[in-house]
């Protein structure tokens, strides 16, 4: 295991070595994450969202030029990004969070037209971008279920 703290952060340690799936291992330990920094408040999650979508690009991009790859599936910090997205837009209820990682791993997995067209950016862009947009079609999906439930 590496110590450089970029590669370290591209794969949340040792969740990007996790199998099988380690996309949804990395979109679990996503929703664990947030429901710690939920607490503390104010944009706790809305900043951190921000953080590790600009950090994760410098480190997916380090990850797969030290290792040679392209968007190496250990790489789950862009399943940090887009399951933080798509757990933006809903309440604090285990529900409604469970309907995010849900909504969010279909739209990764799947990935639709713009989520696949997100996949061409080149280096760590790409690698976050695809997830960034799938995060960001399970919010908008997470938000037209609110209205038609309200």
């Amino acid at each position: 295991m590496s110590t450089n703290p970029w590669m370290i952060l591209a794969t949340l340690g040792p969740v990007g070595r996790l199998r099988p799936a380690p996309g949804s291992w990395g979109s679990a330990a996503a929703v664990l994450i947030a429901a710690a920094l939920v607490p503390l408040g104010g944009p706790a999650l809305e900043v951190a969202t921000l953080v590790i979508c600009v950090l994760g690009v410098r480190a997916a991009d380090i990850y797969d030029r030290v290792t040679g790859s392209k968007d190496a599936s250990d790489i789950v910090i862009d399943e940090v990004a887009g399951q933080w997205i798509a757990l933006l837009v809903v309440p604090l209820d285990w529900r409604w969070w469970l309907a995010a990682f849900v909504a969010f791993r279909l739209f990764d997995i799947l990935k639709p037209g713009p989520v696949r067209l997100a996949e061409n950016l080149p280096g760590g862009y790409g690698v976050m971008a695809d997830d960034i947009v799938a995060g960001t079609l399970a919010a908008v999906c997470l938000l037209a279920l609110q209205w038609v439930l309200a």
